[in-house]
């Protein structure tokens, strides 16, 4: 069993990241990164930003004792449907997500993914925010 989470390049996504390790930790488990790649191949940029952030992430893990599979998805995937299959897959623990905040009448409107994964989900989801800063 693991723990499996999403990555966006976002505050969110690096939330959910960190939320992640701690909960693989707590649980004793390993922990599967999935990368969907949305819109179309990335710019070469975003692609080495993204595979140092995770190399940063895999470190970090196995300093703690987790550790880390990253799969990278192909282009024209859904995010939700990428981790509630990869949860499936591997009879996962628990799947991670980041949520934005939002403003009080935007809380009435979760985000489609997120609610995808919440209701589709064949395990516990930890929902995590990104911690507030002032004037937020």
């Amino acid at each position: 069993m693991s723990v499996v989470v999403g990555y966006l390049a976002t505050v969110e996504g690096r939330q959910g990241l960190e939320a992640a390790v701690v909960e693989a930790e707590r649980r004793g488990t390993g922990l599967v990164v999935v990368v969907t790649e949305k819109g179309g191949t990335p710019a070469p940029d975003a692609v080495e930003q993204r595979d140092l952030e995770l190399e940063v992430l895999r470190r970090d893990a196995q300093g703690v004792g987790v550790e880390v599979e990253i799969r990278i998805l192909g282009e024209k995937r859904d995010v939700a449907e990428d981790l509630i299959s990869v949860a499936e897959e591997i009879d996962a623990d628990v799947i991670v997500i980041g949520l934005r905040r939002r403003s009080p009448v935007g809380k009435l409107i979760l985000g489609s993914n997120a609610q995808r994964i919440l209701l589709g989900s064949p395990c516990p989801v930890l929902a995590v925010k990104p911690a507030r800063t002032p004037g937020s």
